[in-house]
């Protein structure tokens, strides 16, 4: 059994915030022809303005992919942002009982509790149980589709989102800043540190969107 903690990784675009925000530009001036006005600095002051003026249309020009690994339950959350794009780690094909997953099941562990307190204890316990479950499943002859019934919410999955920006704004609002209530707090594990990293890749898109913490 492995336990780890929850984690993101943005796979796409590479560090290019400038053009980045010269696609949008683009996109935003050919509405009026006003291509003309484009000059070092026009395309983040355009940008900024379209996003104080809720003009966000033009945002869905430009798309970011992300590699999140986190619990079933966090990918549960993420899959109901339907205008973006999935790719999630299959429990009917992947056999963690094969050495390509080290003969082992990962799991995602709480954020929430403590290392050393008596919860901790009886999760690790119980996934422990979960682990031994799916493998006995397994030499009974099921197949991973099959014995993966036994698998709990903290299973570990990889899962590739790709958004355009005007999502990723939705995303952060309910995910990381809590527009529409408190999100779970395994999801702001994962949500307010990437979008702190969406800040530091992609200046301008993302600054006036404030975490909870």
């Amino acid at each position: 059994m492995r336990i780890i903690s929850a984690s993101t990784e943005i796979l796409a675009p590479a560090v290019e915030s400038f053009g980045m925000l010269q696609r949008i530009e683009v996109a935003a001036r050919t509405c009026y022809k006003s291509e003309a006005n484009i000059c070092g600095g026009s395309a983040a002051k355009l940008v900024r303005g379209l996003i104080r003026h809720g003009h966000e249309a033009m945002l869905e020009h430009a798309s970011i992919t992300v590699r999140f690994t986190v619990d079933r339950g966090v990918s549960h959350e993420l899959v109901r942002h339907r205008m973006a794009s999935f790719a999630q780690e299959s429990t009917r094909y992947c056999n963690y009982g094969l050495s390509g997953f080290g003969t082992e099941i990962t799991f995602i562990r709480p954020c929430y509790m403590d290392k050393n307190s008596a919860a901790f204890a009886i999760w690790k316990r119980h996934m422990q149980q979960a682990e031994d479950a799916y493998f006995n499943l397994l030499d009974f002859g099921l197949m991973p589709q099959e014995a993966r019934a036994v698998l709990p919410v903290s299973l570990k999955t990889e899962v590739i989102m790709t958004a355009n920006i005007r999502e990723w704004r939705h995303f952060f609002k309910l995910r990381a800043a809590g527009l529409t209530g408190a999100p779970h707090p395994q999801m702001l594990e994962v949500a307010v540190p990437l979008l702190n990293d969406m800040k530091s890749q992609f200046p301008v898109v993302f600054d006036d969107i404030k975490p909870m913490h």
